[in-house]
């Protein structure tokens, strides 16, 4: 399960601020980082919400994600 602040290990779910499929395309990816036990993917969903994604011999899931950038805003308004 996913919330507001930050995700771990959520593989197979859905993003809270889209509904798009985590592990489906389109996401763009942002940066790459080798890591001792696999790798880091920093990607950005079609929404905009920046994702942090650990990618090892288990497979890849979401570990954190940002709200998208328009939430923020609406958010420091009210």
């Amino acid at each position: 399960m996913t919330s507001s602040t930050g995700a771990t290990g959520t593989t197979g779910t859905f993003c809270p601020y889209c509904g798009w499929p985590d592990d489906a395309e389109p996401f763009q990816v942002v940066s790459r980082h080798g890591t001792a036990e696999g790798s880091t993917v920093w990607t950005r969903c079609g929404c905009g919400s920046l994702q942090v994604r650990a990618v090892d011999g288990r497979g890849a899931r979401i570990v954190s994600r940002s709200r998208p950038a328009d939430v923020w805003s609406r958010a420091a308004g009210q």
